[in-house]
């Protein structure tokens, strides 16, 4: 499925380079892993096992630019659904997050983006598990969109505000 120096994405880890593919043998059993080197940390590295179809579905190739282009475009035509109970909404989120899917990350950064600037209009701050799960939520987005792009973060976000502006 995937190759020796193909880029791709492997859930919360963000983008990463496919270093190599090795056999391991664990427990007596010989198996075999793809060996990924994130971008954004050039230290670490991750085994993902090509058995493991929970795994794998955590890893796909990385957008293209004219990927990207569109879920900037679809920003401004969604509208994020704010869920009141905080069990729920966590679990939402978790869930969300899990999936990679581009599009509920987007409408969940903007829900909590439009539930944060409402909290600061009362003079309140957002609940911690809000906070971290906007925080995780962007870094997932913004880490393979930097990549992609090849721009820095503040250059993404002037890149996705003349996008949305233009369009």
């Amino acid at each position: 499925m995937f190759k020796i120096n193909d880029i791709v994405v492997y859930g919360a880890q963000g983008v990463c380079e496919i270093a190599g593919i090795d056999e391991r043998k664990i427990d007596g059993i010989r198996r075999t892993y793809y060996v990924l080197k994130p971008k954004s940390d050039k230290g670490a590295t991750f085994y993902v096992p090509t058995w493991n179809e929970k795994a794998l579905t955590k890893m796909r190739k990385v957008l293209t630019k004219e990927d990207v282009d569109a879920l900037i475009d679809s920003m401004p035509s969604q509208t994020p659904t704010w869920i009141a109970n905080e069990g729920e909404r966590k679990e939402a989120y978790k869930n969300i997050l899990a999936s990679g899917d581009q599009a509920a990350i987007i409408s969940m950064v903007q829900a909590l983006y439009f539930h944060k600037k409402e909290r600061e209009a009362d003079g309140k701050r957002m609940h911690m598990s809000d906070e971290y799960f906007m925080k995780e939520a962007e870094q997932l987005l913004y880490n393979e969109w930097q990549y992609v792009l090849n721009v820095d973060k503040s250059g993404l976000m002037t890149y996705i505000l003349n996008r949305i502006e233009n369009t």
